[in-house]
């Protein structure tokens, strides 16, 4: 997976665009009008990773190009794919596998916009508890909620590490409370993004175990951004808009995290500071890859994109076919912006 240009503009032999939705939309002339409302749900409650979309909303970046967004809190990537697909949001925040996996089952929606470039999942328990890794997890309990995507994709996960799917039981358990479960031994284990690795090391210590999908040869794009596929073919401007925004927003982000941390927490009650800060250091992590860094920030490469879709089809039932050209694309992103090197 070295190339980068597949789906990089200038190269139309090769890209990833999706056909007859984007070109006549960002050719016509501009119309004045007024602002169009937009809603925008998240895969989760909102956190650090989020604070980009509350700080170009606060600085009124959204309004001046005629987005009137509205920030909705998400239940899972499953679920947000879910609401996106039937059309109760415009665009969304979803794993990109689990969007890969309602896309390929029927679900009218495409990405057009890479956050992390590498998978922020993996799997938490004790030391304690007797387990060494994830070879001891069948006959254990995994909490987390019904719509993780670490749920959904949890098939791909246990044959990668040679064990058996059913071989674990799952309880549902908020996100909010994943670590009291843990601590109260009513889970065994449970599943995680990276930016929450830094309360889980202060809280556990030295008996925390930790197994990130990336460094168990999993590797799949993790939250990207989605929209509804009806809404794209009609309001293509309007997305690149959007994601135009967003870029320059996340890239304000990665210079300074402190406005875009109080933009979020103007917007939202009940955040700690110092672990949202935690938070977005790892999410910086997150986010880097030869592809963002030299071809735009939320760019994705064809070629793991497409290792993404064999995953899928490899790990899972009923995964119909997929025109990846149809699925993703680069074109709505300003190649201007890139996620810094370090």
């Amino acid at each position: 997976m070295t190339s980068h240009d597949n789906i990089f503009p200038g190269k139309p032999s090769r890209r990833i665009v999706i056909a007859g939705l984007a070109g006549g939309a960002l050719m016509a002339p501009r119309v004045a009008r007024a602002s169009e409302k937009v809603n925008l749900v998240l895969n989760w409650t909102p956190t650090a990773d989020h604070a980009p979309y509350y700080f170009a909303k606060a600085e009124g970046w959204y309004e001046k190009e005629g987005i009137d967004l509205t920030i909705e809190a998400g239940r899972g990537s499953g679920a947000s794919a879910q609401r996106v697909a039937a059309g109760g949001a415009q665009l969304g925040i979803a794993d990109m596998a689990t969007a890969l996996l309602a896309r390929s089952r029927g679900s009218n929606l495409s990405a057009v916009m890479v956050v992390y470039a590498n998978s922020p999942q993996g799997f938490y328990w004790l030391k304690s508890s007797g387990i060494t890794g994830p070879k001891d997890f069948p006959g254990r309990s995994i909490g987390n909620p019904p719509g993780d995507a670490s749920r959904l994709m949890w098939p791909a996960f246990a044959r990668k590490v040679g064990i058996d799917p059913a071989s674990v039981r799952f309880v549902n358990v908020s996100p909010q409370a994943k670590i009291q479960a843990l601590r109260s031994k009513a889970i065994d284990i449970t599943s995680d993004f990276y930016n929450e690795h830094d309360l889980k090391v202060r809280e556990f210590g030295a008996d925390l175990g930790f197994a990130p999908w990336r460094e168990m040869g999993l590797n799949p794009y993790g939250n990207s951004v989605i929209v509804n596929g009806d809404y794209l073919a009609k309001n293509a401007e309007t997305v690149r808009k959007f994601v135009r925004v967003s870029q320059r927003a996340f890239h304000a982000c990665v210079g300074d995290i402190g406005p875009g941390l109080k933009a979020l927490m103007g917007a939202v009650s009940g955040l700690d500071e110092s672990n949202q800060r935690d938070q977005w250091k790892r999410i910086l992590e997150l986010m880097r890859d030869p592809t963002t860094t030299s071809v735009a920030l939320g760019a994705l490469d064809a070629n793991r994109l497409k290792d993404d879709y064999d995953l899928v089809k490899a790990f899972f039932e009923n995964v119909g076919e997929v025109d990846l050209s149809k699925f993703a694309t680069n074109s709505f992103l300003d190649t201007s912006i890139k996620m810094p090197a370090a």
